[in-house]
C-alpha cells in the first residue's frame, strides 16, 4: 500500500521516518527526498509535476538549490517569480513528485504527517490512515507536538509496528493497540491537578491532554496522574461557522458544522447515556413548522459505537466509549441563525490616490460571553504605498492592535478579547501610487475574520445529561462539558 511514512516538523526536520519497501533502494524518507517534499509543500507553485517549464529536480540537484535560494529572495527576476508563487495557496494533500512516488499528507498542529507510494491506491484511504495515525499518536502521548514526539519516539515506533505491516494498515483503534504496546509515554509538560483548583466545578483546559495509558516523567518515574488516575470523561460541543456577508452587512450564506467530541478516562469502560435537547428536530422536511421553537439541524451522523434504540422518542444515546478521542456525532445546520458577529465595511475615496476604509464590527453574543483571539484581515490593492490605522474600541476589549503589513499588502486587526454586546471600529487611510480605478477597487477585500467563543454555541444544541447507564455503587466519575464556537470561513464582501 504505502512505501514509507514520515513526520516533518514546521522547520522541515524529519522527526519520524519508517520505510516499508523501496524499488530503487532509496526511500522517500531519506533526507534529500523529504527536503524536496517539504520545499514543494511550503513553496507550492500550483504547477503539476512533469509539466513543461517546471524544474524537475526539486532539491535533488542544482535546480532544487536554485528553488530554495529564489524562494528566500535570492536573485532579482527569479525572486519575484517565487513571491508570485505564494498566490497559489496551500499545496494539495496529494501530488506526484519527480522521483515517481505519489506523496500524500495531512497537517496536524503544525506537523506534517506524510507518506509516499508507488502503487495506484485510493488517496482517500491513505488520508484517512494518516489522520488515524495522528489521532493514535495524540491519544498515547497526550498532546501532539514536536517535543512530545521526540521524547516518545520509542513508543511511537512501537505503535507504527502495530499500526502498519509492510505498508498495510492492521490495527488502528486506540483501545485495541493497548494489548500490544508495552512502552509508557513520557509527559512533556505538567498538567494541572483539577482537584486542587479554587472552583471544583471547573477543570483546566490542559486536563484533557493526558495519555490513555499510565505515563512517566522525564526521569522515568510514575507521574502523579498515573498514580492518582481519576475517572473522568471530557465532552466538547464544537461548532464551526461558515458565514458570508454582503457589503451592507446582510447574511448571504450561513452554515454550522458541529460535532460532539469525547475523551474518556473511565475505568472498566462502563456504558454511558447521553441526552440532548428533547425538542431536537432532524431534517427541515420532518414535518415541523417554521415557527417551531425547537433546535432544527439538517442532518446528523453517528459513531458506529452508538446505540440508537432510544433516539427517536427520547433523544438519548447509549454507547461504550472507546479509548482516546472520538466523535460521538456530527451535525450540520444551514439557513438563518443569529451570527455572533456582524461586519459593516465602508470605503470612501477622499482623493484621487487616497482611500479611507472603515470596518465596524458588532458583537451580538450575550454580554457574559466574549470572542477570544479575534483577527480581522483586509487585503489591499497591490498599488498601495502606505497605510495608517486607528482603532475605536469600547471598554472591556483587551489586546487591541491594528497594523498595515506592507509585505502582504493587507490590514491586520487583532483583539485578544471582544466582549459581547459591544462594538469595535477600525479606520484606515490608504495611499496608492496612482489614481484609484474600478479595477483597483476590486482588489480590496474580502474581509476575513477568525475567532473563538468559549462556553457558547450558536445552534442551541445542549447536553441535558451524561450518566452511567448502570448503577455502580462507589463509582463517581467526573464529567466535564465544554462548548466552543469557532469561525471556519467568516467573510464579508466589499
Amino acid at each position: 500500500m504505502i512505501t514509507n511514512f514520515f513526520v516533518i516538523s514546521p522547520r522541515g526536520d524529519t522527526v519520524i521516518a519508517k520505510s516499508y519497501r523501496s524499488k530503487s533502494g532509496v526511500g522517500a524518507h531519506e533526507r534529500s527526498h523529504t527536503e524536496a517534499f517539504f520545499r514543494k509543500v511550503k513553496f507550492w507553485d500550483g504547477v503539476a509535476p512533469g509539466t513543461p517549464g517546471m524544474d524537475t529536480t526539486l532539491g535533488l540537484g542544482s535546480g532544487g538549490n536554485k528553488l530554495s535560494a529564489d524562494s528566500l529572495g535570492g536573485g532579482s527576476g527569479e525572486g519575484s517569480e517565487a513571491k508570485e508563487s505564494k498566490k497559489f495557496g496551500d499545496a494539495p494533500p496529494v501530488f506526484v513528485m519527480p522521483d515517481g512516488y505519489s506523496y500524500m499528507h495531512v497537517k496536524r498542529n503544525g506537523l506534517i504527517f506524510g507518506c509516499a507510494t508507488e502503487k495506484n491506491i485510493s488517496p482517500v484511504v491513505v488520508i484517512e490512515l494518516l489522520s488515524k495515525i495522528a489521532k493514535v499518536f495524540k491519544d498515547y502521548c497526550g498532546t501532539l507536538s514536536e517535543e512530545s514526539i521526540r521524547k516518545n519516539f520509542i513508543l511511537l515506533y512501537e505503535l507504527l509496528d502495530e499500526l502498519l505491516d509492510y505498508g498495510y494498515p492492521q490495527v488502528t483503534q486506540t483501545e485495541n493497540l493497548k494489548a500490544f504496546v508495552y512502552n509508557e509515554p513520557i509527559v512533556v509538560s505538567a498538567i494541572a491537578n483539577t482537584g486542587k483548583m479554587i472552583n471544583p466545578k471547573t477543570a483546566s483546559a490542559s486536563a484533557v491532554h493526558k495519555p490513555v495509558i499510565s505515563s512517566v516523567d522525564a526521569d522515568g518515574k510514575k507521574t502523579s496522574l498515573a498514580v492518582n488516575q481519576k475517572n473522568e470523561i471530557f465532552v466538547d460541543i464544537l461548532e464551526r461557522l461558515s458565514v458570508l456577508f454582503s457589503s451592507n452587512g446582510y447574511v448571504l450564506n450561513s452554515t454550522i458544522d458541529g460535532c460532539i467530541q469525547m475523551k474518556s478516562y473511565l475505568a472498566g469502560n462502563p456504558q454511558l447515556r447521553l441526552a440532548l435537547n428533547e425538542d431536537l428536530i432532524v431534517g427541515k422536511n420532518s414535518g415541523s413548522t417554521s415557527y417551531s421553537s425547537g433546535v432544527t439541524v439538517d442532518d446528523i451522523n453517528f459513531n458506529d459505537c452508538v446505540n440508537l434504540s432510544e433516539w427517536d422518542h427520547g433523544r438519548t444515546l447509549s454507547f461504550y466509549p472507546p479509548d482516546g478521542e472520538f466523535i460521538v456525532l456530527s451535525y450540520r445546520m444551514t439557513g438563518e441563525f443569529k451570527t455572533p458577529f456582524r461586519i459593516f465595511p465602508s470605503i470612501e475615496e477622499v482623493e484621487a490616490n487616497k482611500l479611507e476604509i472603515a470596518v465596524h464590527i458588532r458583537a451580538e453574543i450575550p454580554d457574559n460571553h466574549f470572542g477570544a483571539n479575534v483577527a480581522i484581515e483586509v487585503p489591499l490593492p497591490h498599488s498601495t504605498t502606505a497605510a495608517t490605522c486607528s482603532v475605536v474600541s469600547t471598554p472591556g476589549a483587551t489586546g487591541v492592535n491594528a497594523e498595515y503589513v506592507s509585505q502582504d499588502k493587507k490590514l491586520v486587526w487583532n483583539l485578544k478579547k471582544f466582549p459581547g454586546c459591544t462594538e469595535q471600529t477600525m479606520r484606515a487611510k490608504i495611499t496608492l501610487n496612482g489614481p484609484c480605478t474600478s479595477q483597483i477597487r476590486r482588489e480590496i477585500g474580502p474581509i476575513n475574520m477568525s475567532y473563538e467563543i468559549p462556553m457558547y454555541n450558536v445552534s442551541s444544541l445542549q447536553v441535558r445529561y451524561l450518566r452511567i447507564a448502570e448503577n455502580m455503587p462507589g463509582y463517581t466519575p467526573y464529567r466535564w462539558v465544554r462548548y466552543v464556537t469557532q469561525s471556519n470561513s467568516y467573510v464579508c464582501r466589499l
